[in-house]
């Protein structure tokens, strides 16, 4: 089986986005709200997933973080907006 690359933003409790890159995005959130993810959202959980891409080479999925992490605010709310959340998931057979 491919390994698949995903792109993600979680929205923290505070209201804060965060955007990162995983090959397993159900372990990434359970490691985010354990405590046991990104120092950014170790004092700001739970985290909920609200916008996912998914790349074919963990090099796209990580120079897409890059390029959504320089996005003002407005910008990835819009790219939550107009995203498919719940579409990728039910497509990718994933469940959150």
């Amino acid at each position: 089986m491919k390994t698949q690359n995903y792109t993600y933003i979680v929205e923290c409790s505070d209201g804060k986005l965060y955007t990162g890159w995983t090959t397993c995005i159900q372990r990434r959130l359970l490691e985010h709200n354990s405590g046991r993810g990104a120092k950014f959202t170790r004092c700001r959980v739970p985290v909920q997933l609200r916008y996912l891409e998914v790349s074919e080479t963990k090099s796209e999925a990580m120079k897409r973080e890059a390029q959504i992490k320089q996005l003002k605010r407005s910008q990835k709310l819009k790219l939550i907006a107009q995203g498919h959340l719940e579409k990728i998931l039910s497509e990718n057979h994933i469940s959150i």
